[in-house]
């Protein structure tokens, strides 16, 4: 209601400003005219502007075109670099072209009493080049475009390390495909408690279906000793949902390969992403909740993390953490992965820290968190 009013008052408060102008238009019964000193100014304030507009450009890229892409950390961010600076580049061609003829046109061309307008109705060789030559340009940036991102996913990733990577609102967590280089099974209905992933194994395949009669079990006690018939009814749609939920994982169980079970007994789960330089790495991506955009900006990945399906993205990382510390002169530089959408009020604190080594480091590491297997949770 307060809103309302505000809106009401602004609109009323507008109208009478328009009011007073006209009232004061004809009581002094001047007509305002278009000068060529009017022009002139005109003109000159459009012309700083202009001039203003190319200064601030290349000061700011004098200021921060350090920032604007740090530093290449992968095998195919040089490519990615290389497309950047050519698409960057020819932006900065057109806009130093334009930005002069704008303003300039707008001074040398201003309005004066004695110039009188010309009306041509077309031009068909102009229409043709201004149409022709942007659309060239555009068509070559395109296919350049294309053949990057060919040369990026269609890489071959059959010697590639396996790692998952899940997304939720507002976190992130790895889970490593152990030895046999092959993710286990995981499902969304076997989310809870520390298996936050939904992974199951063999090893516990047998213990969800116990767990689930056990509940019927005690459910079905408490019915028979209830004589509360609100309390039964409440008791008996407990019992029917669990009922369902043990059909569903019966169902998942028989159509789920055995290999896929086995296969998650030595997966790991961890908080942190580590990487052995130099090895090529399969990121599969997973979301719970919301779209998710999983991006390591000095690895130059991004890829949309999407509930309900998986998608992957291929890279070699070539700076170890330490190397790029020595590189960026700063001790405590740490690789990251952020989300690049807005998924929530917390977005951005998602993060997960990302970490480049050797391998006998990254082995020693694995090897430190063999006690977080999925198997055993």
């Amino acid at each position: 209601m307060i809103k309302i009013l505000i809106v009401l008052v602004a609109i009323i408060f507008i109208a009478q400003i328009v009011r007073i102008f006209e009232i004061s238009n004809i009581v002094s019964k001047t007509k305002n005219e278009v000068t060529d000193q009017s022009n002139h100014i005109n003109g000159i304030l459009l012309l700083l502007a202009g001039i203003g507009l190319v200064i601030f450009f290349f000061w700011q890229r004098a200021m921060w075109m350090d920032q604007t892409l740090p530093v290449a950390a992968s095998e195919h961010g040089p490519i990615i670099d290389s497309l950047w600076d050519t698409t960057m580049g020819l932006i900065i061609i057109v806009f130093l072209i334009l930005t002069p003829m704008l303003f300039g046109v707008s001074f040398f061309y201003r309005g004066k009493q004695e110039n009188t307008a010309s009306y041509i109705t077309h031009n068909n060789k102009l229409e043709f080049f201004w149409t022709a030559i942007p659309a060239v340009v555009l068509l070559a940036l395109i296919s350049y475009g294309l053949n990057v991102w060919g040369k990026i996913v269609n890489q071959d990733v059959s010697n590639a390390m396996v790692i998952e990577v899940y997304a939720k609102q507002f976190n992130w967590t790895a889970r490593y495909a152990g030895e046999d280089n092959q993710l286990g099974a995981a499902n969304v209905r076997f989310v809870g408690g520390k298996n936050e992933l939904g992974v199951i194994s063999q090893t516990t395949k047998e213990q969800q279906v116990v767990n689930i009669e056990n509940k019927i079990n005690n459910l079905e006690s408490d019915l028979l000793n209830t004589l509360n018939p609100a309390e039964k009814k409440i008791i008996s749609k407990k019992i029917d949902k669990l009922v369902n939920k043990k059909k569903t994982l019966m169902t998942y169980f028989i159509t789920t390969s055995e290999n896929k079970l086995k296969a998650a007994e030595d997966d790991i789960v961890t908080k942190e992403l580590h990487l052995p330089v130099g090895k090529q790495v399969l990121l599969k991506f997973r979301s719970q909740d919301v779209i998710h955009s999983a991006y390591l900006p000095h690895f130059r990945v991004q890829m949309n993390c999407v509930p309900g399906t998986t998608t992957q993205f291929a890279f070699t990382p070539t700076m170890t953490t330490k190397e790029m510390q020595e590189e960026l002169n700063d001790d405590s530089f740490q690789y990251v992965m952020l989300c690049n959408k807005i998924c929530g009020n917390a977005h951005y604190n998602m993060q997960m820290k990302v970490v480049v080594e050797t391998e006998a480091e990254y082995n020693e590491w694995l090897e430190s968190q063999k006690v977080n297997q999925i198997a055993n949770l």
